[in-house]
């Protein structure tokens, strides 16, 4: 089964720089998008991302080529430019490798990150430490994806920050999909809650060991999931 998808953007306006617009407004519908939630191919029309975007062509391709490159779309001859899915496999080695880029970044905060930036995270994350809400799942899951990019971003080392930003867009949808299906709240909450404690302390061996311990769970949830992925 095969559906096109409708891309819901706003036309952007002609200056220099069509192909850097598109791509981003092409990247940022992706990876927002529940993928996992469609039972068949998603596929990219071309001509419809044109008039969608107010746009030629050329930059659209352009934009597409980018993505195919980064593992977000792979063009088919004849049929068309597709989202891709990750199968499971792919999805736990990602998880594992990004447990590993995660757990290098908490030990770097640890050490290059300021008493200041460090005493802000319980309130900047106070979702965490949040026992009931009527949005719960929400604010948790919301709360997580900020915590690891702004864990990445204390460490400041530029390439371990890229590394981990692209591999977190690329895992989004399927942390949705299982946390939805099999997330533990509890379990999210001390966890985040235990790092964040690590963190304050500067005791990097202990954050960085949470930080991997809680990755190798996402994958475990990840595997026993049935029928969540290919």
């Amino acid at each position: 089964m095969v559906c096109d998808l409708q891309i819901n953007a706003a036309p952007l306006q002609v200056e220099p720089g069509l192909r850097d617009l598109a791509y981003k407004a092409l990247k940022s519908t992706i990876t927002d998008l529940n993928i996992y939630d469609h039972p068949g191919e998603l596929r990219l029309d071309e001509r419809q991302l044109s008039k969608r975007l107010g746009v030629s062509r050329t930059p659209i391709r352009e934009a597409l080529t980018i993505l195919e490159h980064q593992g977000f779309v792979r063009c088919r001859p004849r049929r068309g430019v597709f989202v891709v899915k990750k199968n499971k496999g792919e999805i736990t080695d990602m998880v594992y490798a990004c447990a590993s880029l995660e757990s290098m970044a908490v030990r770097l905060a640890c050490v290059q990150a300021s008493d200041a930036q460090l005493g802000s995270l319980r309130v900047t994350f106070e979702a965490f430490y949040q026992t009931s809400s009527d949005h719960a799942f929400d604010s948790y899951f919301e709360a997580r994806w900020r915590f690891c990019r702004h864990i990445a971003s204390l460490a400041q080392c530029e390439a371990l920050e890229g590394m981990i930003d692209h591999l977190l867009l690329h895992l989004r949808s399927a942390h949705d999909v299982i946390f939805r299906k099999s997330c533990k709240l509890n379990y999210l909450r001390e966890a985040y809650v235990a790092i964040i404690a690590a963190l304050e302390n500067r005791d990097a061996d202990r954050a960085s060991r949470l930080v991997l311990e809680r990755g190798f769970r996402f994958a475990c949830d990840i595997n026993e999931c049935s029928g969540c992925f290919g």
